[in-house]
């Protein structure tokens, strides 16, 4: 049942139409599918990434 909310909001942000099949659009989608039913409970899951600076 899980996977399935999580491919139905794959498929409402419109994730499966296009013919590109890149490695980051596959990976939005697996993980859209996995996490993707926690907003509709209102979880709200958000990641909060800092990459370091490049040396100058």
């Amino acid at each position: 049942m899980w996977l399935l909310i999580g491919v139905a909001a794959a498929g409402q942000r419109e994730y499966f139409s296009g013919s590109d099949a890149t490695c980051a659009k596959v990976g939005t989608i697996l993980v859209t599918i996995i996490a993707g039913p926690l907003n509709y409970i209102g979880a709200n899951p958000k990641i909060d990434c800092e990459a370091p600076q490049p040396s100058r």
